[in-house]
């Protein structure tokens, strides 16, 4: 075993094995380079990276690789989960030189942390333009001993470029306040890349574009558009009906590797579903569309019970790959299915019709002939159809499983909370409440320090090491008042506000308003990172600016209102450049553009009417909506419970009656139905 056994990553623990002597990321590998005079060997994945399985398997467990390897670097492995920062300084470098970046992320640093030499993936035996993984060590290793002074001016150069860039974004963050022209040219944007013949955005690989959707349905509520809806309800029926979406077991894959959803990369990460999981309760919410609130609960329902720890937090993926009948691991095995893999499960005469209900056919949309399942018809499952869902399932997990990443990271489940504290009470499901709780309850006692700080991970409810990064703090803040205001329990909006404060102090350059990932006091890299740009969850600036916002919302405060104020500036320029990568700043921007609103209820929290009030107001569609406990100068109307409706520091007349309230607040058949 090498130094590994004891990390706290599972990704870090499936090396712990190799032959390679592999570091934890720290002062003491880099005093070891130091001391021995030779690179570092930087090797970033995670646990459910197919092509980081690929590479170790391949290279890291070869042992006369590893012997050479040993003897002329210090090998350091990173959990990109763990340190996205680390992750994110050094693929920045690996972008800017190869002009692609990816995971495995292979790079070559001085002892002071300097890269120099920049790749992906390598393979053991030169092919396809690549060289093999050995070539590459050897090579850089002749250029470290004969060539020093070059290494040490590439070196310099790149991290001089790196540190020249990081004013770029508190520039971008001078601009105007977003108003109503800026999204409206967001849609404008998302409307010219929108893919019309499969929805979503772009071409293949294609990721769920879970916060792009989530301003489109926000810009929908605001504005009455049509064309917003319109891209929504498209990208949202074909992700429903395709192959990045479990037809058996509910939660959605990764990405897909084609342009039309068939067949997904199939990890399955906690994040991406908490996203979805609040786009199509929303997108039901909107439009009452039975086909949502299915998708909605079944995401629900995956998250509950295939991610749940037993310390009640949620486990961060799913690994892609699992064992076949050949005892050996493949990349989506336990997910799909030949004809006769579903006679075998159903018989005959249900096999054939199973296969023709989801797409199953003799050639197959995947490898050997299997094929992911689909859902081809616009129909919605009869049960009959369900009765066949629960028996191929149950056979289904008769199969060997895909391993599962028990790491439990804070922003992850911050928006984990968020989307089932919602889901919670929209769907009248009291367990996903009860969930939720329990999964703040975990992130306020074993994510944060004894100064109050959060920690970005722990497992097997120990914390990990890692300070949090803007996004822990904004994605966690984001579903503290998100539970506030399904429970309204003071207790997660007063952890929120904490939380806030320290973005406002450690987080936040005074002079610009720009946030940055990382921070004052946190690990000097060899820069210190910022980036306001959504990848597949939202970038700790927008995640802490529209937190600050609703914050603000909720106790009326205008210092962190201005502070939301001027970290969404940057989404002013970047609306009309890059509309698909700052969705999450978009949707807080709609918010801000509408108030947002807040509603105050004033009444005891177990009174049936107080109840009521509540449910109709979490209906509300209006963008960045919040609800809140109201104040003891908000008094009861006629002693009934009753709503204060503010917008803008200016609250409206009380209401008593729910449909009064629910049709106020943009409310629809969706939310309303039960």
């Amino acid at each position: 075993m090498n130094r590994l056994a004891d990390a706290t990553s599972p990704y870090l623990q499936q090396h712990a094995d190799n032959p390679v002597d592999w570091w934890e990321w720290g002062d003491e590998a880099f005093a070891a380079a130091r001391e021995r005079d030779v690179p570092i060997l930087l090797s970033v994945g995670y646990a459910a990276c197919h092509w980081c399985h690929v590479m170790a398997h391949e290279s890291f467990e070869d042992a006369g690789l590893a012997e050479y390897l040993n003897e002329r670097f210090v090998a350091v492995k990173v959990d990109r989960e763990e340190r996205p920062d680390v992750d994110a300084v050094y693929m920045e470098a690996v972008q800017a030189a190869t002009g692609q970046g990816g995971w495995p992320m292979t790079v070559f640093l001085t002892p002071e942390g300097e890269p120099f030499y920049f790749g992906t993936y390598f393979p053991p035996q030169p092919r396809h333009g690549l060289p093999s993984f050995r070539q590459v060590l050897e090579g850089v290793f002749d250029a470290w001993q004969g060539r020093r002074e070059e290494v040490a001016e590439v070196a310099g150069r790149i991290v001089r470029e790196l540190s020249g860039r990081g004013g770029v974004y508190a520039g971008l963050a001078a601009a105007d306040v977003p108003g109503a022209e800026t999204l409206r040219q967001a849609l404008a944007g998302l409307g010219r890349e929108f893919d019309e013949r499969n929805g979503g955005f772009g071409g293949a690989p294609k990721f769920p574009p879970s916060m792009v959707l989530e301003f489109l349905l926000r810009h929908h509520a605001a504005t009455g558009s049509q064309a917003a809806l319109d891209l929504v309800e498209r990208t949202c029926a074909a992700m429903a009906r395709g192959g990045i979406h479990d037809q058996l077991g509910g939660g959605f894959a990764r990405y897909s590797v084609d342009a039309r959803w068939v067949v997904p990369h199939f990890e399955k990460m906690l994040y991406d579903n908490a996203l979805l999981l609040r786009v199509y309760l929303h997108l039901w919410r909107a439009t009452g569309s039975p086909l949502a609130r299915r998708v909605a609960e079944g995401t629900a329902d995956f998250l509950l019970r295939e991610l749940r720890t037993p310390e009640g937090g949620f486990a961060s993926a799913l690994d892609a790959d699992s064992a076949g009948p050949d005892g050996r691991h493949h990349e989506g095995v336990f997910y799909v299915w030949t004809p006769e893999q579903l006679v075998s499960a159903l018989g005959e005469e249900d096999g054939r019709r199973a296969a023709e209900r989801y797409g199953v056919t003799p050639q197959g949309t995947f490898e050997e002939g299997a094929s992911v399942l689909q859902w081809p018809g616009e129909e919605e499952p009869d049960a009959a159809d369900e009765e066949l869902r629960a028996r191929l399932f149950a056979d289904r997990e008769l199969r060997p499983r895909p391993a599962r990443d028990e790491k439990v990271v804070a922003a992850w489940n911050g928006l984990a909370v968020a989307a089932l504290a919602e889901a919670g009470a929209l769907l009248d499901r009291p367990d996903l409440v009860d969930a939720a709780v329990v999964a703040a309850a975990l992130l306020l006692s074993v994510h944060r320090d004894e100064k109050g700080r959060l920690l970005r991970t722990s497992r097997d409810g120990q914390p990990g090491r890692n300070a949090g990064v803007a996004e822990d703090y904004g994605d966690v803040a984001e579903g503290l008042l998100t539970l506030h205001g399904v429970t309204g329990d003071a207790r997660w909006l007063d952890a929120a506000g904490e939380l806030l404060d320290v973005v406002l102090t450690r987080f936040t350059d005074e002079e610009s308003g720009a946030l940055y990932d990382t921070a004052a006091d946190a690990e000097q890299l060899i820069r210190r990172p910022q980036d306001p740009t959504d990848n597949a969850a939202p970038s700790g600036w927008t995640a802490a600016a529209a937190a600050l916002l609703s914050y603000a919302a909720l106790t009326d405060s205008e210092r962190h209102r201005s502070a939301a104020e001027r970290a969404l500036t940057v989404v002013t320029p970047l609306a009309g450049q890059a509309p698909r990568f700052i969705g999450w700043g978009l949707a807080a921007a709609q918010a801000l553009v509408d108030g947002p609103r807040k509603v105050a209820l004033a009444g005891a929290p177990d009174d049936p009417a107080t109840i009521g009030l509540r449910r109709a107001a979490l209906s509300g569609t209006a963008p960045g909506l919040v609800v809140a406990v109201a104040g003891p100068d908000q008094p009861l109307v006629n002693g009934s419970p009753a709503a204060y409706v503010c917008r803008g520091f200016v609250c409206e007349a009380p209401v008593t009656d729910p449909m009064w309230l629910a049709e106020g607040l943009g409310a629809v058949p969706g939310s309303s139905d039960e």
